[in-house]
């Protein structure tokens, strides 16, 4: 009997690095105009397009023979609605995060929990604003019985992420999962290094005046983060990162501390229940499960607890009674955005879909009143 040659061995492993090389290809065209969808006509996606082609050939070589490098990011600092310091990564960086996402979401929005709300298809904030009623009328049985709300919050969220333990969380998560069978693994798992342990301030091209800085707490800037700690707020695999990050305080709330009314909007979470003296018991649990495990902290002036009679403010609504009521920092926002359109907007299409905007928004609250876009009921 004859024995197979080497060559008979190996093809079938060619065959699937071949398939695996061709979709890798596919896949980072389909990122682009994922990437694209929201950056249309901007100057780094413009300067790509030139040379699409070219320039996705010479990303896919590069990912190919793992000699990808994380670009120059441009940082600056936005005043609304809060005071924040963003990154934004090059036209090519984004490509790759597309990539990245497009790879991960699939494997880890399943391990999530319901109440789990940012960065995820079909949820967002004012999904987070109706499970929150859900829990209170819930927990309180249609408001015939005492309910408390706490509401808790981190300090510098993003800014205090550990970047090996978000590196060992999902390789541990693709481990446990099989995926360092697939083909797309080694390449994933390069990616990840790349863009999970890049210091975007490292070279980064501050755009504005040093003064821009001013106010901004230490806590909210990556210049002053810990070493290997912190990633940047504008991109994609941030806020998927930040969501995979804390589904560990999600999944020890939920099976650990068996809270069952519990919901999360990136870093700001509530618990409800009849007891005013459980919630307050879960506190320190909380904190230093989070201290421990995760290296993060509570802000210490962002803990509410109190009736749910009395409102409790989320995501841009106040939820009191089982009515919606939009906040009064919203409100402002609201107002003056509407009054700086009206104003300086040429374009009459662009202060439509602004006004449009609103009342999309307003139509999601209780008793809207239309008159504060300006405009007739």
């Amino acid at each position: 009997m004859s024995t197979p040659t080497a060559t008979a061995i190996t093809t079938p492993c060619a065959s699937s690095e071949r398939q695996y090389q061709d979709k890798l290809l596919t896949d980072l065209f389909v990122s682009y105009y994922s990437a694209r969808s929201n950056k249309r006509n901007t100057h780094n996606q413009v300067r790509f397009e030139r040379n699409l082609s070219e320039n996705l050939i010479s990303l896919y070589h590069e990912i190919l023979s793992r000699r990808y490098k994380v670009g120059r990011s441009i940082c600056f600092i936005i005043e609304r609605p809060v005071k924040r310091e963003v990154f934004a990564a090059s036209f090519r960086d984004r490509v790759v995060h597309h990539l990245l996402y497009n790879y991960l979401v699939p494997i880890f929005d399943p391990i999530f929990i319901y109440d789990s709300y940012s960065c995820r298809v079909g949820k967002g904030t004012l999904f987070g604003v109706q499970r929150l009623e859900h829990h209170i009328r819930s927990c309180s049985n249609n408001f015939t019985k005492e309910c408390w709300v706490l509401k808790l919050d981190l300090t510098g969220y993003f800014m205090s992420m550990d970047r090996q333990r978000l590196y060992d969380i999902v390789i541990s998560t693709l481990l446990a999962k099989g995926k360092d069978k697939e083909p797309e693994y080694p390449t994933m798992a390069f990616l990840l290094k790349q863009v999970i342990f890049n210091d975007p301030t490292k070279g980064c091209y501050v755009k504005g005046k040093r003064s821009d800085w001013e106010g901004l707490p230490p806590t909210k800037s990556l210049f002053h983060s810990r070493e290997g700690c912190g990633l940047p707020i504008g991109n994609l695999t941030s806020q998927l990162f930040s969501n995979i990050y804390l589904n560990e305080l999600d999944q020890y709330v939920k099976r650990v501390l068996k809270v069952k009314h519990y919901g999360r909007y990136v870093d700001d979470f509530y618990l409800v229940d009849n007891s005013k003296e459980k919630l307050l018991s879960l506190i320190e649990p909380i904190r230093k499960f989070l201290d421990e495990k995760l290296f993060l902290a509570l802000h210490p002036k962002k803990i509410y607890l109190q009736r749910q009679e009395k409102g409790v403010q989320f995501l841009g609504c106040v939820v009191k009674n089982g009515h919606r009521y939009m906040s009064a920092r919203c409100h402002k926002l609201m107002t003056e955005n509407l009054a700086r359109t009206y104003a300086f907007e040429p374009n009459p299409y662009l202060v439509r879909a602004c006004v449009n905007s609103y009342k999309g928004y307003l139509s999601h609250m209780d008793r809207p009143d239309m008159r504060m876009l300006g405009l007739p009921y």
